[in-house]
């Protein structure tokens, strides 16, 4: 990256982490080159909802995969346009719906005949996406979405059984296709493998379904380091084999659409953080940092953390000759799971040096462990050309809603489904317990 980062870090202390604007444009021109001419770009929200990360993608006329109602507000915050928000995902409520068709959204990714009916119970017109999980998965997927058991979508077995419980509900018809098989899929071969799949898949259902659609959204899958020093996966070569393939499998004249959230925006960024001490432990040498997996968790909640190692940022002197055998990198958090690494070897560290981590740009402070503890968030800066644009701090807050008193939650259980009622009902302050046998 190009910014001053040692004068980021003295100015917005640390732990910060720093957004390039220009890889980001890179990112974009390099992955729409790859893509068969023509197509649609979705940007997947969930990689990294900063508005100003976003607002770069939407100005480069990307659109919006989204999953919520704070992604469909951070969407539009970055200037997305309403007609160019896909919501997905597979646990929609018909309030996030809703919530959707009132800003404007008409395009829905619906999972069932259950969720399509959701999408047209609203008195709006919907066009929506019906997203298939294949009958059979690609081996060698980073994580795999569809192909196997899966909420995501509806099976392609029993969407071309009985194709008529998929065309419409209400007010919403299934225009479309979405389909995703796999994410962070590093070998270009098996990338290829499994978007022709989808293709393929993709002109089975059109076939029992009917009539020709408007867009086939075949998903991503397009790989990227990630908390570690790499370069962006070369896409060279993959829209003169997937141009054919398509051709062949769909209607001329259907929109081709893809997904990415990581490929976009993971080299962006570069978290920034200190060593508070460099201690030894029975035979053990303990890096503690101001920065864990409160601030760059990758689903650690879920496992999904892989080893990270931070590299010195060597301020006003030379690199130290010396090494740390055996080390543990750990966080401020008093938990022992609060663990990037171990066992490693560092260079020498003391305490006060500064350390990295790149390709920290998705998947990292909203995809970990912020609520825990209590820690303030990072700050988040944006640089463009080398000069800091923006730099803000998240914050999590609680919002009073209301009707705290006894009385106001007796109104409230008394207005509750009789499903839905606790008995018997606790009070403030107090517990219930029932006994069964």
């Amino acid at each position: 990256m190009t910014a001053p980062i040692g004068e980021i870090a003295a100015v917005y202390g640390t732990p910060v982490y720093v957004y390039d604007l220009g890889d980001v444009r890179a990112a974009h021109a390099a992955l729409t080159r790859a893509l068969p001419a023509g197509s649609a770009l979705y940007y997947s929200v969930k990689a990294n909802p900063h508005p100003g990360v976003g607002a770069v993608l939407a100005g480069l006329g990307c659109r919006a995969e989204v999953a919520s109602t704070g992604e469909i507000d951070a969407a539009l915050r970055a200037g997305f346009a309403p007609a160019d928000l896909l919501l997905a995902g597979p646990g929609k409520t018909a309030d996030t719906m809703a919530y959707a068709l009132a800003r404007g959204v008409r395009r829905i990714s619906v999972d069932s005949p259950e969720d399509l009916s959701r999408a047209g119970g609203h008195g709006t017109d919907v066009d929506c996406l019906l997203r298939i999980n294949a009958d059979r998965p690609i081996v060698g997927m980073g994580l795999t979405m569809t192909g196997t058991a899966s909420p995501f979508g509806a099976d392609a077995s029993w969407v071309l059984s009985r194709p008529e419980e998929f065309r419409a509900a209400g007010r919403a018809r299934v225009a479309g296709l979405h389909l995703y098989m796999g994410t962070n899929i590093a070998d270009p071969e098996t990338l290829f493998t499994q978007l022709a799949a989808s293709a393929r898949l993709a002109g089975e259902v059109v076939r029992a379904l009917g009539p020709s659609p408007s867009e086939v959204d075949l998903g991503g899958g397009f790989a990227m380091p990630y908390a570690r020093s790499g370069p962006r996966p070369s896409l060279t070569g993959l829209a003169a084999r997937l141009e054919p393939v398509i051709a062949a499998a769909l209607p001329g004249g259907t929109l081709i659409s893809f997904e990415s959230g990581r490929h976009l925006v993971g080299g962006c960024g570069t978290l920034l953080c200190r060593v508070l001490e460099v201690k030894p432990s029975k035979g053990r040498t303990f890096v503690i940092l101001d920065s864990g997996v409160h601030h760059l968790g990758g689903m650690s909640g879920l496992r999904r953390l892989p080893r990270v190692v931070p590299e010195p940022v060597p301020v006003g002197e030379a690199r130290r000759p010396g090494v740390l055998r055996d080390c543990v990198i750990t966080g401020p958090l008093c938990t022992p799971l609060d663990t990037w690494a171990d066992g490693v070897t560092l260079p020498e560290l003391r305490a006060g040096d500064l350390v990295a981590v790149p390709n920290t740009g998705a998947y990292g402070l909203t995809a970990s462990l912020i609520g825990f503890l209590g820690h303030p968030a990072p700050a988040e800066v944006l640089v463009d050309g080398g000069v800091v644009v923006s730099a803000s701090r998240l914050e999590l807050g609680r919002v009073d809603l209301g009707g705290s008193s006894e009385r106001a939650l007796h109104r409230r259980a008394a207005a509750a489904p009789e499903s839905s009622r606790a008995g018997p009902a606790a009070r403030p302050g107090g517990a219930a317990v029932r006994a069964r046998a």
